[in-house]
Parts: structure tokens; sequence; C-alpha cells
């Protein structure tokens, strides 16, 4: 494995202040998003990403960084990978594995079967927006189905301390990718940025590592930002993605039509 699963670490983390701009939707079989649209000065035509989340889902935070992203040029959509049953927040005791394989109710699992087909309804709906090239960018839980979707049409990958990634999958990679790190993280250790290191030197793809002392798993979507170090992390994280985004999405999209 190329991470270790999830832990609590997963589900901890400081509100960010902020109101969304943009609107909650439904796409089909009636699965619950977010999404964020760039201003039109502003836009990429024809590029757009798909924001996998941690287990806190569809949340201040997230619409907050969907937003973000926009302000970028990109549209955005978030997916409600868990069916209205998003991790709660800071909840000491929680039943993180018993959430995972049964859902909060019981008869409401958050694994691969159930959360693969939402992955592929979000690519669809942005291709049935006017997507032609799709990015994505994966927190933690969402790290997973970034990496798992590249043969989907996700034609390149910015990921933030992932989490439950297998060797074969990020083996598999047809696309470019970038990785934001913690240096304090049971999750993606010292171990496993180099086992996943080794594995992305074998894809033959475009990768970028990028380690940030002084934080933990979770800093780039619930550091605290009244901490300094947490902050420049935290915003440094997010300019690493569209640094990337920029790169092997729109400038490629703008070399091609040169051809």
């Amino acid at each position: 494995m190329a991470s270790n699963p999830p832990g609590p670490c997963c589900a901890t983390g400081f509100l960010h202040e902020g109101t969304p701009k943009g609107k909650l939707i439904t796409i089909e079989n009636g699965i619950q998003a977010y999404l964020a649209t760039p201003p039109v000065s502003k836009a990429h035509d024809g590029v757009g990403l798909l924001y996998v989340p941690d287990i806190i889902g569809v949340w201040q935070n997230s619409m907050l960084m969907a937003d973000a992203y926009a302000l970028e040029g990109y549209t955005c959509l978030v997916l409600d990978l868990f069916n209205g049953d998003p991790a709660p927040l800071n909840l000491e005791g929680f039943d993180l594995m018993g959430w995972l394989t049964k859902g909060s109710s019981g008869d409401n699992p958050h694994t691969k079967e159930f959360i693969d087909p939402i992955i592929l309804s979000g690519i669809k709906f942005l291709r049935e927006s006017g997507v032609t090239r799709i990015g994505a960018a994966g927190y933690c839980f969402g790290a997973k189905y970034v990496i798992r979707h590249y043969k989907d049409g996700i034609e390149c990958g910015f990921v933030a301390h992932p989490s439950f990634v297998e060797s074969e999958e990020l083996a598999a990679i047809t696309g470019p990718l970038s990785i934001a790190a913690a240096e304090v993280d049971e999750i993606f250790p010292v171990e496993k940025r180099h086992e996943s290191e080794k594995i992305l030197i074998g894809t033959k793809q475009d990768y970028q590592i990028n380690l940030f002392s002084g934080v933990e798993h979770g800093f780039s979507v619930r550091g605290d930002p009244n901490v300094k170090v947490q902050r420049f992390a935290k915003e440094q994280a997010f300019h690493q993605a569209v640094v990337w985004f920029n790169n092997h999405l729109v400038d490629k999209r703008e070399y091609d039509t040169k051809l």
C-alpha cells in the first residue's frame, strides 16, 4: 500500500471562516455536489476540476477551497461521496472504520464499490458541462479516488496527505501527479512517501512531492489558520496545486490548440 488506511486524524481540524459563493446542485442518480464557477474574465475555457474531498465531505472548508479554485479560473465540482452521511468533525470516539464499512445507519457503506460510480458521475457532469480537460484534486480519503480514475478521464491530479492508496493504483496512473505531504503523518509517513516516489519514477509520468515541515495530516484542508506555520503550508499547498494544473492542463491545452 502506498499510504495507510484513514485514522482519527482524518476527522479532526478547524472550521475556516468565509461565505461560500458557489451553489449546491444535484447531478445524475441524485448525487449531491457543490459547484463553483469562475468569473468569466478569468475562466479557463474547457478546463475544469473535480474536487474529491476528505471524509468530512461537502462542508464549509471544501466549499471555500472550491471557490478559491474558481477564482483561479477553474470550474470546480465537489462531490458528496457519502450519500449525505459525512464523518463528523472532531467527534471524540468516532468509529471511523465502522462508518467506512457500514455508514452511520449500518446500511450505507463508504467503500470503493459505492464511491467509484459517484466519481464517474462527476466526470460525466463536467464533460456534459463543456469541460474537455479534467484535472482532479483529492484530499486525504479523496486522494485514492483521484488516483484510481485517471483511466476514466482524469488527465492531471493533485493530492494532499493521501490515505488508502494501493501501490497498484498509484503505479497505474496515466498522467501527471503532484503530492503535498505533511512532516508528521501516520497515514502517509516517511516510508510510504519513499515507496510512492519509487512507484512514481516507474510510471514515467511527471510527478512532484512537496513536504511541509511543522504540520500534520489534514493541514491543507483542516489546518488552523491562526497558526502561522499551518496557514503558510495550507496556502502553499493550494498554490502548488494551481501551478500544477496551470502547467499540465491550461498550458497544455493552449499548446495543443497551436499545433
